[in-house]
């Protein structure tokens, strides 16, 4: 069967969106995110129809909208984040930073990792699925719930040590485009760019507050930081929040910026869910292996969240803050787990069967803490404590 045209590609992988879309409506009721129903639809091309060779020429634009999603999460690192219950905030970050790192014996010794493996896995496991999270609080109307403004502040920061350890794990594993000393001249090189940006970005927020940038001004900011990023080898995921982080500084985003945004990332994430599930070999999943390593990351993943629990106090639940649903709403991965475990693949970081690893890992964490996280939710609101209060 020779390759598909670019055309052909795309119907079918509308046609694959389509079905993920219309399941996804269907399990709605029973908190089945539709990234999973993507993986799926993914797989099942991948290993049947469409090859995920046939849609290389296509990477690029599934990898805008992981992009666009990770420059808007730097949108949302402002310096009023941790204005209401910074010490919980920053503990409970802590924990979730932290506790992953108990890991790296057990993985560089059960399973004979490499050191820079062992830390993709690490930021895999220190990464929330911040987007699926915060959907299902607002589809059951608790966003705005003590718990729920708590897991807001800490999704969002919860990501940043989690790209940090990418950046080391792609870094000591050589994956950078700069070798030996050049390596650490890059990595200097993109310090000092993030230093002056930062600075000059507040100088010129100050002398124009009032000025409003137009779509394609924040499209290159957002490619241009993620350019930066990928070159100095702490990864286009880093340079993109940075990007975000800055686009703050400079001016407050209009409407157009926002609407421009937001069809990248519905249209090209659910894309780039497909491609990842294309990713995924059935030989692979025939190794005992895969399954083992699986296994393990599931239940390094649950516990490092569940300790996460530690960090509410007695103070932050008298004041309406549900340790539970807390904790459930941290255990899943989401989109950055599988961001970092493809970035690492494409790298040559990790192989075939560790990678399968981590997207099963990804997988039941994220659908087992939505229906946890879901069901307290209901449990809270039959007993009276509503969390949408």
């Amino acid at each position: 069967m020779g390759v598909p045209s670019l055309l052909t590609t795309l119907l079918i992988l509308m046609i694959g969106l389509l079905i993920a879309r219309l399941l996804a409506g269907r399990l709605a009721r029973w908190a089945v995110p539709a990234i999973v129903l993507e993986l799926l639809v993914g797989f099942a091309l991948g290993n049947t129809l469409l090859p995920f060779a046939s849609i290389a020429p296509l990477s690029g634009l599934t990898e805008l909208g992981v992009l666009t999603l990770f420059f808007q999460v730097g949108m949302e690192v402002r310096s009023d984040l941790l204005s209401a219950s910074a010490f919980t905030i920053l503990r409970l970050v802590g924990l979730s930073c932290l506790t992953p790192l108990l890991a790296f014996w057990p993985l560089t010794h059960w399973f004979a990792m490499a050191a820079p493996t062992a830390w993709l896995c690490l930021a895999v496991l220190s990464a929330t699925g911040t987007g699926v999270t915060l959907r299902l609080l607002s589809q059951r109307s608790a966003l705005r719930s003590p718990s729920g403004r708590l897991l807001v502040a800490v999704s969002v920061l919860d990501d940043l040590p989690a790209i940090g350890l990418l950046s080391l794990a792609m870094a000591s594993g050589g994956s950078s485009l700069a070798k030996g000393s050049q390596a650490g001249a890059s990595l200097w090189i993109g310090l000092l760019a993030a230093a002056a940006s930062y600075w000059l970005s507040g100088w010129w927020g100050r002398q124009r507050p009032s000025q409003k940038l137009d779509a394609l001004t924040v499209l290159i900011l957002l490619i241009g930081s993620a350019w930066l990023g990928e070159i100095s080898g702490f990864t286009s995921l880093l340079g993109a929040l940075w990007g975000g982080i800055l686009l703050n500084r400079l001016a407050p985003v209009n409407g157009e910026v926002s609407q421009v945004l937001g069809v990248l990332s519905e249209v090209f994430l659910p894309l780039y869910f497909i491609s990842v599930g294309m990713r995924l070999s059935a030989e692979t999943l025939l190794q005992p292996k895969a399954w083992l390593l699986a296994l393990t990351l599931v239940a390094l993943g649950l516990l490092s969240k569940l300790i996460c629990g530690l960090g509410v106090s007695g103070a932050d639940r008298a004041r309406g803050v549900d340790r539970q649903l807390v904790v459930f709403g941290l255990i899943p991965r989401g989109l950055p787990g599988l961001v970092f475990a493809t970035t690492a693949l494409a790298a040559g970081l990790i192989n075939r069967v560790e990678f399968s690893a981590l997207v099963l890992m990804v997988t039941v964490t994220t659908v087992l803490g939505l229906l946890l996280l879901d069901r307290r939710i209901m449990q809270l609101n039959k007993v009276g404590q509503n969390p949408s209060k």
